[in-house]
């Protein structure tokens, strides 16, 4: 199967969905696709709310694709690979939308960054987390502000230094990354699907307005993460990750 992310819209509600076969990694143009995506529904009318999913059933996201990383040569390029990430979380951040993230499995680096942009997240308890970016040399530059803002400073800290280690899903779900826990991908799509659409017919003016509340501090984000894209674009060129990056691929 080809990448790809769509827009679905049903009863008021935008289900845009990303996939990759390699455990929905996101290389550049899938980011670029999604970022897209989430300013297209912001602006269509006939979204009310949207839910972000991948595709697949096993893992929701395993971040940032280690084939694109290896071939970066320079730190123009680096910065302009994890810029694709600081432009879909500032995508998120700034979408007027409510944004539900189902989250069916494993997330790893960026993909947990993703799930803590989302406004309100749903997941199954096969939904493990891990922050292995500095094991690999680089850090979870980028996607710290939003997973920090989540989940606390103290867990994402805890993640980052056990790099290698999945948390599982009660961690993420006792530190606040997800609302609740389901058996199954059926129970979570069922309650996704309720959720979304109890909220699609709620007032459109008081969620616009509470989305501003919940992100309120943020405004500083374009900047940050770009800065932060920065810091990983340098160290994406070390010979510590290019050296442990050949291993993967």
């Amino acid at each position: 199967m080809e990448a790809y992310v769509t827009l679905t819209v049903e009863n008021e509600v935008g289900f845009i969905e990303f996939f990759h076969p390699n455990r929905n990694s996101m290389p550049s143009d899938v980011l670029s696709l999604l970022e897209q995506t989430i300013i297209d529904a912001s602006k269509n009318e006939n979204v009310k709310v949207i839910v972000l999913k991948s595709g697949g059933d096993r893992t929701f996201c395993a971040g940032a694709s280690f084939n694109e990383l290896i071939g970066i040569e320079n730190e123009t390029c680096g910065k302009q690979f994890f810029m694709g990430f600081a432009n879909v979380i500032n995508a998120m951040r700034k979408c007027p939308k409510l944004i539900i993230g189902r989250v069916q499995g494993k997330s790893v680096g960026g993909g947990v960054g993703l799930a803590a942009a989302t406004d309100y997240c749903l997941a199954t308890k096969y939904a493990s987390i891990k922050l292995s970016e500095i094991s690999i040399g680089i850090g979870p530059f980028v996607i710290e502000p939003a997973v920090s803002r989540k989940m606390g400073v103290t867990a994402m800290s805890q993640m980052t230094i056990d790099a290698e280690t999945f948390f599982s899903t009660e961690f993420a779900k006792d530190k606040g990354l997800y609302a609740e826990v389901f058996e199954t991908v059926g129970d979570l799509d069922e309650a996704v699907k309720i959720l979304a659409e109890k909220l699609a017919g709620y007032n459109p003016e008081a969620l616009i307005e509470m989305k501003k509340v919940f992100w309120k501090g943020t405004e500083n984000w374009d900047v940050l993460l770009s800065e932060r894209a920065e810091i990983s674009g340098k160290l994406v060129l070390s010979k510590f990750t290019k050296m442990v990056l050949k291993r993967f691929i």
